[in-house]
């Protein structure tokens, strides 16, 4: 029995992978290939909650797939950090998939069977960067992720989703150089890149190196997208809808800031991060991507690209909290990685049901929607009422966290960040709200024949809201449960 629980992370990494398999060899029978990609997600998401008791309840799932190196091996190990991120991946992969399929018929998508495809790959990747092991497992996994996402953002292949394509492979291609550059100098600096709680780079190089090999890092996790390495996540915005939506919620940017987590908690260790001063440089670059991003947000009238500036600022909270160097803070970090996941799946799913019901891509010209798309519409509002830190969404969990936080790890200051990217989060998204519910178009016929979107895209709305506004009445099943148990681990060898 203790074989076979130990060959569900990689039994999770390969059920998307075969189902990639099956859409291309189904891929000229469009219900067929569909229903692969919906059986895909269910059996992934299957073997995610056969795991979760196991974790919940303190243990670790390890299993070695390649020996390479010592400290080095192609392994995976299930712990409770990498749960948040892998169960977070699994849900809205299900709900992505039955959302993707009636978006992409809806506009009569060219090439779906290689959206399908790339998507499954993706999410194993995803998988298995929750799941790694060590530096050389996550850096094997985060590069697929890259390469596999390519075509998605250059899915029209219009010589702009061309251009958008190529700053998307120079961004994370370079920041994947950065990336191994890091995982070999740990690697000589230690012997080993195996995660530890509590970290294991104390003492193994001078303040100066291990400052520098923090940074490689830091560039190396260009997926998370602080600034001024953000360009290319507003350029990827020209992919269909579900990639948006995949990109922020599920994948690739949440990848970015799950990795950082990792190194900050795994690898150096808090007291570590501390006595380098780390916590006051990262605070400085969360701090300016959380307010500046925010600000660009407020210029944009395109809806997706206002909610990718909101992505860069709002997954810049997780830096900041890991800042903090403090319980509340670290603890702030890990449970927004799944609370903003599902809160901005909505948004963007919202986004596309606008565009595949109504056409409208420009927020001037969604005045008087919530009339023809009254569902549509509230679940924008709730969510958007949820990222600005307001009940009864979930977002309000993390945010509190975080301010207790500021107060704990002795960073006061970071409370004037907070409150004011509170401030501009309302107003970048009320006059959204008042445009779609209150506001009036100038021709009365403007919108005739808009209804709300198919059921199979309205759905998955519904339900990535509704567990937004569930996880706010009892956040601990699952995630703040698997949170805490993180926080033992990464403060057993103590605080700073």
């Amino acid at each position: 029995m203790a074989d076979l629980s130990a060959l569900l992370p990689a039994a999770t990494i390969a059920i998307p992978l075969l189902g990639a398999g099956l859409i291309l060899a189904t891929g000229r029978h469009e219900n067929i290939r569909e229903s692969v990609t919906i059986a895909a997600a269910l059996a992934m998401l299957g073997t995610v909650l056969a795991m979760l008791p196991a974790i919940l309840g303190g243990g670790k799932i390890s299993l070695t797939l390649l020996p390479m190196v010592p400290g080095g091996d192609f392994a995976l190990r299930v712990d409770a950090f990498g749960m948040v991120f892998a169960l977070t991946a699994a849900v809205l992969w299900l709900l992505n998939s039955f959302y993707a399929i009636g978006y992409m018929r809806a506009l009569k998508e060219h090439a779906q069977t290689r959206f399908f495809f790339c998507l499954a790959v993706a999410i194993a990747a995803a998988v298995g960067i929750a799941f790694s092991a060590n530096l050389v497992t996550l850096f094997l996994f985060y590069e697929v992720l890259t390469i596999i996402t390519y075509p998605l953002v250059v899915h029209i292949e219009t010589p702009a989703a061309m251009k958008a394509g190529r700053k998307y492979l120079t961004y994370l291609l370079i920041g994947g150089i950065f990336l191994l550059a890091a995982t070999i100098l740990t690697y000589l600096l230690t012997g080993t890149t195996e995660f530890v709680p509590g970290g294991f780079l104390a003492g193994s190089g001078a303040a100066l190196t291990l400052q520098v090999l923090f940074l490689l890092f830091m560039v190396g996790f260009v997926k998370a997208a602080w600034m001024p390495l953000h360009g290319w996540l507003p350029a990827a915005m020209i992919a269909p809808t579900p990639v948006s939506a995949f990109l922020h919620a599920v994948a690739v940017v949440t990848a970015g800031v799950f990795g950082i987590v990792r190194v900050a908690g795994w690898v150096y260790g808090m007291p570590l991060m501390a006595s380098l001063g780390l916590g006051v440089a990262l605070a400085a670059i969360a701090s300016f991507t959380i307010i500046t991003a925010s600000l660009f947000a407020l210029a944009e009238d395109n809806l997706k690209r206002r909610l990718a500036y909101s992505t860069v600022s709002q997954l810049s909270y997780i830096l900041l909290g890991v800042s903090m160097l403090s319980v509340a803070g670290m603890t702030g970090a890990m449970v927004h990685i799944p609370f903003h996941a599902f809160m901005k799946i909505t948004l963007f799913f919202v986004a596309g049901a606008v565009i595949v019901a109504a056409g409208r891509e420009r927020i001037s010209d969604m005045k008087g929607l919530g009339r023809k798309m009254p569902v549509t519409a509230l679940m924008f509002s709730a969510a958007a009422i949820g990222i600005c830190g307001l009940p009864p969404l979930c977002g309000i969990h993390s945010k509190i966290f975080l301010m207790v936080g500021a107060v704990e790890g002795g960073m006061p200051v970071l409370l004037l960040v907070i409150i004011a990217s509170a401030v501009l989060n309302a107003a970048y998204f009320l006059p959204i709200i008042y445009t779609m519910l209150v506001d009036r178009p100038a021709d009365p016929h403007a919108l005739d024949g808009v209804a709300e979107p198919p059921l199979i895209m309205l759905v998955p709305i519904v339900l990535t809201a509704a567990l937004s506004v569930l996880f706010f009445f009892n956040p601990s099943v699952p995630f703040m449960d698997l949170v805490q148990i993180a926080i033992g681990e990464i403060t057993a060898g103590g605080l700073p």
